[in-house]
């Protein structure tokens, strides 16, 4: 089988979807490992180091995706890369199925076998493959220490020759493995944290890990399939935001994390909110690519509002591109394991992980709810 590391061509991505160690794993089963020259220079694995990991580097990127029986990429595919795939070969990666179901469309028109990372299922067996989670454990740990740079204040408790300086307080919202890894962080810096989700269940893990939970009691079903929150009714939101007012306006830091796969994400901070806030205060939104959680986000901006510094960042993980390529590639090999056998690619449908994240074979959109995405997406044209 031959397998092919593909280059990133967003100018703002510094991560590589398998690096040098895990290159070397693979050659070892007997895989035959192209890179694209300068692949992993972003995440500083030169092309020297996958050469010694087995690996050949090839210059020509109509060769490589050309050729290759499957390519493997971390950055959302683009729509110069679906044309370049061979027809009937195989590409595993980010494709954002939920929210552009009409690229997954035209990569089933190619007749490509697509795989999707977001679409791997949430159960123990498929843990190591989670490359969500992977992504947003570095989002989370990356929203803090953006707030701590922002915030004109201190974020832990100071006892100094000038007096004692109250620690920072800080509200995480939304919580998820970015959530979790927020809350974490900003407790290691010495911050005093409060969190919000609409899940009853994450209580206890928020508690755990030293924060207050914020309690808003909700008479209808928070969770959806796969352990995700579910989008609120219009009545429940607005409650929920009467709730989290004071809190938001307490504190010095606001870090918001919720998202809704192939939905825009919910507004959990209201314009009002952000009024009531203290000036020098800081928002930190990790959903702005996704509409923003807070009425003022603007994706890739900083904004200020009545004195509050609305940050609204696009691909933390690539910023921390060592880690995040370490562990996407861990889950990428995880996978490949999966579809490994005597050397050769065997795709076996039957089993739940293959299935699930399989997106298009055959020459059609495998999956339904991608399926069903596509329809609203053209209903909502034609509408």
């Amino acid at each position: 089988m031959k397998l092919a590391i593909a280059k990133e061509v967003q100018a703002e991505e510094r991560r590589v979807a398998l690096v040098p160690d895990a290159v070397a794993r693979l050659v070892k089963q007997g895989v035959e490992v192209w890179v694209e020259a300068g692949a992993g220079a972003k995440s500083f694995f030169s092309d020297l180091a996958y050469e010694e990991a087995g690996a050949q580097v090839v210059a020509d990127t109509a060769t490589l995706w050309g050729e290759a029986d499957v390519v493997v990429k971390i950055g959302e595919l683009q729509e110069s890369e679906v044309h370049q795939l061979r027809e009937g070969g195989v590409f595993i990666g980010f494709l954002n199925p939920l929210g552009n179901p009409a690229l997954v469309q035209r990569l089933a028109d190619r007749k490509v076998t697509a795989f999707s990372m977001e679409m791997i299922p949430r159960t123990s067996r498929a843990q190591s493959m989670d490359a969500l989670s992977s992504q947003a454990n570095v989002a989370g740990y990356k929203a803090v220490l953006i707030a701590a740079c922002a915030l004109p204040k201190y974020f832990p408790m100071l006892t100094t020759a000038a007096g004692t300086i109250r620690p920072a307080k800080i509200l995480v919202m939304g919580v998820g493995v970015a959530g979790l890894q927020a809350i974490a962080t900003a407790r290691r810096l010495g911050a005093v944290v409060e969190a919000f989700d609409i899940r009853p269940e994450t209580k206890e893990q928020v508690q755990s890990l030293g924060a207050k939970f914020v309690d808003v009691e909700l008479k209808e079903e928070t969770v959806a399939a796969g352990g995700y929150a579910k989008e609120l009714s219009e009545a429940a939101k607005e409650y929920t935001r009467q709730v989290l007012t004071q809190h938001v306006s307490a504190s010095d830091a606001v870090i918001t994390t919720a998202q809704v796969p192939g939905r825009k994400a919910p507004i959990l901070v209201t314009r009002e909110m952000v009024s009531q806030m203290k000036p020098g205060s800081v928002i930190v939104d990790l959903a702005a690519e996704q509409g923003g959680n807070c009425e003022c986000s603007e994706a890739g901006k900083d904004v200020e509002w009545n004195g509050v510094n609305v940050i609204g960042p696009i691909n933390l993980p690539s910023s921390m591109p060592v880690h995040a390529s370490e562990t996407y590639s861990k889950n990428i090999s995880s996978l490949l394991q999966l579809m490994l056998k005597d050397q050769e690619l065997i795709l076996n449908f039957e089993d739940d992980i293959i299935a699930g994240a399989c997106v298009a074979r055959d020459g059609e959109i495998s999956n339904q709810r991608v399926r069903d995405a596509l329809t609203a997406e053209a209903s909502a044209v034609n509408s």
